[in-house]
C-alpha cells in the first residue's frame, strides 16, 4: 500500500494500515487539515467549499468521507457529483467559494485515488499554502464545529453543462466552422467523466458523427489511464479503419488531452499545447509558458508569431504563477495540459478539444498534416539511479559548471539548452534518482544528449 503527502494534495492506493494508505482515517485528517488552512487564508467571506470527483470505484466512498469532514468543520458543500477537474476548478469560481477538493488520481491505475485542492481562486494551492496544510495534518492542529455551526449540504450536478457552455462562449471557439467542416470525432474517455461531458461538448460544438470507445463511466480501466501511446492501441486501430477525422483521448479527471490523427498515427501529447497556441497566438498575439521539460516546438512557435516563451519550474502551479507573471495569453505542458487563461487558470481538455477543432477546421488540412506543419523534435526519457550515500545536488551543481557555455537554467534542477537540442535533470525528492529528459531533432541525437549526460556523472559519481 502506498500514501504519499505532498504540498499539492494526498494520494494513494486505496485500503491498508492507517499512514500506508489511502484509508478513510487519514482522508478525515487532511480533509479536516485543509478545511482549516483554507479558514486561516481565505480573503473570501464565503463558508462554501465545492468538491467534485471522477468516476473512480473508490470515488463514492471518499466523497462521503470528504464531505462529511468538511460540513464538520462547519463548511457548507456543494457537491457537484461527477465532474472533470478543469469543471471543479470553474465551479469554485462560478459559486464564489472559499475552496474546492477534487477526488481524482489523474492517470494513476484504477487503486489509486486523491484529494487535489484547490484555493478561493479554483486553482492548485502553492507551495506554503500545501506545506501549511501538511503541517496541520501532521499535528492534528484542527477544531471541528458543534451542532449549531455544522456545514450545510447542496446538491448541483449542472456543472457539466455550465462549462461547456463557458467552452461555446470562448471568442476563438468557431462553432459555425467546425459543424461546417463535418469533422467524425473518435474518443476515448477510459471509463471515467470524460464519457460524460465529452460527447456532450461534440454534439454542442456541431459534431454529427462520434465514434466512442470506454465511454462507460465505471471507473473499470480498460487500459492504463496514462494517454501514452503504448496505451492507445485499441483507438489507434480504429482511426487506421478510417472510421474519424481525428481522436482524441483524455485521462479519468479530463485535464490531459491526446490527438490522433486520421491515420491512427500520434499527434504527439507535446504538440496538443503547441498547436492550439500556434492557433491561439495567431488571433491574440503574446506570451507563452511551459515547463522546463516541455518541447521547444512551442518555443519555436512563439518566436515566429512575434511572441516571448518562458519556462517554468515543472507543476501546473508553476507554470500558472509564470504565466500570471508574463501575462501569457496561452500555456501548459507537455503532457497534453493546456492552459487557457481566457476561460480559466487550469489545465482544461474542454478548451483544448474545442480550439483544436476549431484549428483544424480553418486549416482545411488533415490532423497528420497540421502535425506535420510545426518543429519537428523527439524527447528521450532516461533516470540513472545512485546509491544513497551520493550528494545528489552536488552531483547537479557540478554538471552546471561543466556546461555553463550553454545557457542554464537552475529553477528546477538543471536544463542546459544546446543549439540543436536540450537536456533536464531532476532529482527525485524521495529516492536517489536522477530523471533525464532530452530532446533534439532526432530520436538518436535525443538519446545522444541524454547518453552523454549520464556517462558525466557516472564519471563525477565514480560509479
Amino acid at each position: 500500500m502506498t500514501l504519499i503527502k505532498s504540498i499539492s494534495g494526498i494520494r494513494g492506493t486505496i485500503g491498508g494500515a492507517v499512514g500506508d494508505g489511502l484509508n478513510p482515517l487519514d482522508i478525515v485528517r487532511f480533509t479536516a487539515a485543509y478545511a482549516t488552512q483554507i479558514k486561516t487564508t481565505k480573503t473570501t467571506s464565503s463558508t462554501k467549499i465545492v468538491v467534485g470527483r471522477d468516476a473512480r470505484i473508490s470515488g463514492e466512498m471518499v466523497n462521503q468521507l470528504v464531505i462529511g469532514t468538511l460540513l464538520g468543520m462547519g463548511f457548507d458543500v456543494v457537491n457537484i457529483g461527477l465532474a472533470t477537474t478543469p469543471t471543479t476548478e470553474l465551479a469554485v469560481t462560478m459559486e464564489q467559494a472559499a475552496g474546492g477538493i477534487i477526488l481524482t488520481a489523474s492517470h494513476n491505475p484504477k487503486q489509486w485515488n486523491a484529494l487535489k485542492l484547490l484555493n478561493e481562486k479554483g486553482e492548485f494551492l502553492n507551495a506554503k499554502e500545501g506545506e501549511q496544510v501538511l503541517k496541520i495534518a501532521e499535528d492534528e492542529s484542527f477544531l471541528f464545529a458543534d451542532v449549531d455551526s455544522l456545514g450545510q449540504l447542496t446538491v448541483d450536478e449542472s456543472y457539466a453543462q455550465k462549462h461547456i457552455d463557458s467552452v461555446l462562449a470562448l471568442k476563438l471557439v468557431d462553432v459555425d466552422a467546425i459543424r461546417a467542416a463535418g469533422f467524425s470525432v473518435a474518443i476515448d474517455c477510459v471509463n471515467s467523466v470524460g464519457g460524460i461531458v465529452l460527447p456532450a461538448l461534440l454534439e454542442a460544438l456541431g459534431v454529427k458523427k462520434i465514434e466512442k470507445i470506454y465511454c462507460e463511466p465505471n471507473g473499470h480501466f480498460p487500459h492504463n489511464p496514462e494517454p501514452l501511446p503504448e496505451h492507445l492501441t485499441e483507438i489507434s486501430s480504429l482511426m487506421k479503419q478510417g472510421k474519424a477525422d481525428v481522436g482524441f483521448v483524455v485521462d479519468p479527471d479530463v485535464d490531459r488531452l491526446a490527438v490522433i490523427c486520421e491515420d491512427g498515427s500520434m499527434f504527439g501529447e507535446e504538440y496538443t499545447l503547441v498547436s492550439v497556441a500556434d492557433y491561439v497566438l495567431q488571433h491574440t498575439p503574446g506570451n507563452t509558458v511551459s515547463n522546463l521539460s516541455s518541447t521547444r516546438a512551442l518555443s519555436d512557435v512563439t518566436s515566429s508569431r512575434g511572441g516571448l516563451y518562458t519556462a517554468a519550474a515543472v507543476g501546473e502551479v508553476n507554470v500558472v504563477k509564470a504565466m500570471k507573471e508574463t501575462h501569457a495569453v496561452i500555456g501548459g505542458e507537455g503532457n497534453g495540459g493546456v492552459i487557457y487563461p481566457e476561460s480559466h487558470y487550469g489545465r482544461d481538455a474542454l478548451v483544448g478539444i474545442a480550439l483544436f477543432l476549431t484549428n483544424l477546421a480553418k486549416s482545411n488540412m488533415t490532423v497528420s498534416a497540421l502535425r506535420k506543419s510545426y518543429p519537428e523534435y523527439f524527447i528521450s526519457k532516461n533516470k540513472i539511479e545512485l546509491t544513497p550515500n551520493i550528494d545528489v545536488d552536488g552531483i547537479l551543481t557540478v554538471i552546471k559548471g561543466s556546461y555553463k557555455q550553454y545557457e542554464v537554467n537552475d529553477i528546477d534542477g538543471v536544463k542546459i539548452d544546446f543549439p540543436t537540442g536540450w537536456v533536464h535533470l531532476r532529482k527525485s525528492n524521495t529516492e536517489p534518482i536522477i530523471r533525464i529528459y532530452s530532446e533534439a531533432g532526432s530520436p538518436e541525437q535525443a538519446e545522444a544528449f541524454a547518453q552523454a549526460i549520464i556517462a558525466e556523472i557516472k564519471r563525477i559519481a565514480n560509479l
